[in-house]
């Protein structure tokens, strides 16, 4: 590895880790570490058995977390994999099929848990660009009463998608048409706050129409782990259930909750910053000639960058080299803005990507 600049040294001796940990880390919204006021708010939280239903921090940010988003209940969760999962098995049972785009996480980024666990078919349909699925293509997508297909229970949306933001128009085209079927819709907002500072409106907008609710609070929002799925009461109870088969019931979990509270009440404002940030990385690549970056894209705090094909390796190898983490993917890499990543720090990897292919 070689020199690691002088402002990871000073992050790290602030920190008391070794400098080598200390990078300006574009692989994920997934990285932050928590603030100071959560780790602050997890000493100081009033704690009981989350089992038992006894959890009173717990309690109080499945509760903050249901009246942001306007729905009856909440459940917290280890994970945006395991809410979608108890979700999906609390909507369908054995046998029982659901509607995703086929870019769509719960179909394709959560290890096939539904059909694996849950004994549930997925059915993809396309996504398109900007991160919607056609609400025909879900009406054509959806069994007759029919002894050799699967039942059509669910229908999965997704927003944000890829960092686009799906307007809220689309999505109330393909819950109108699960309505016209009696299908529920289960809305995986992992980014959800995104897409909603995004658009200037309030989350609730997003969700009106879903039967259920996934939201993540360990990406932009700076939590360490977690995830509140929200629903009407009687749906999370069946997803309790399916939290205790999946092993995620926790214990004292508001030690966690502590930290999603801070970031509802912190976090959910400022995540603009991190959209105007992954703007100014957007541009100031787009000015390298042996790039391609795709401006349209970048709705909140994601940019997807493609070098030419054999710059892949060593651009990656020279960024670590030089205090910069990247994601490995090709063509196209994703870069993603977060709490942890200042307007500087954009400057600066913007300087070094322009330093590999000057030097």
């Amino acid at each position: 590895m070689g020199q690691v600049p002088e402002k990871a040294k000073s992050i790290a001796a602030l920190d008391g880790l070794p400098a080598e940990e200390q990078f300006i880390d574009l692989r994920s919204d997934t990285v932050t570490r928590p603030t100071p006021a959560m780790r602050e708010a997890m000493v100081s939280c009033p704690l009981g058995d989350d089992v038992y239903g006894g959890d009173p921090t717990v309690r109080a940010l499945e509760a903050r977390m249901t009246e942001r988003l306007g729905k009856e209940a909440g459940l917290f969760l280890a994970s945006g994999t395991q809410s979608n999962l108890s979700a999906l098995m609390a909507h369908c049972g054995r046998g029982d099929e659901y509607i995703a785009g086929d870019s769509y996480h719960v179909y394709c980024h959560e290890a096939g848990g539904a059909a694996v666990l849950g004994g549930i078919s997925p059915f993809p349909v396309p996504t398109l660009e900007g991160g919607a699925i056609d609400p025909e293509a879900v009406r054509a997508a959806i069994k007759p009463d029919d002894a050799h297909y699967p039942r059509t229970r669910l229908v999965c949306l997704e927003n944000t998608v890829s960092g686009r933001v799906v307007p809220v128009a689309r999505m109330q085209a393909v819950v109108a048409v699960a309505r016209e079927h009696g299908l529920a819709v289960h809305l995986d907002g992992a980014r959800l706050m995104n897409a909603a500072v995004a658009l200037g409106v309030d989350p609730r907008v997003l969700t009106d129409g879903m039967d259920s609710v996934s939201l993540c609070l360990s990406k932009g929002l700076c939590a360490p782990v977690g995830t509140v799925l929200c629903a009407s009461r009687e749906l999370i109870e069946r997803a309790r259930r399916a939290r205790k088969i999946l092993g995620g019931a926790m214990r004292q979990s508001g030690v966690l909750a502590a930290c999603g509270l801070v970031a509802l009440e912190r976090h959910v404002d400022r995540l603009a910053e991190d959209h105007a940030n992954a703007r100014a990385l957007a541009e100031g690549l787009a000015d390298i000639a042996e790039l391609s970056v795709d401006l349209e894209a970048v709705e909140t705090n994601m940019v997807f960058v493609t070098p030419n094909g054999a710059d892949h390796g060593p651009l990656r190898r020279y960024l670590k080299e030089h205090g910069v983490l990247i994601a490995a993917q090709e063509p196209t890499i994703r870069l993603v803005t977060h709490h942890d990543v200042s307007r500087q720090d954009v400057d600066q990897v913007i300087a070094r990507v322009k330093a590999f292919y000057t030097n």
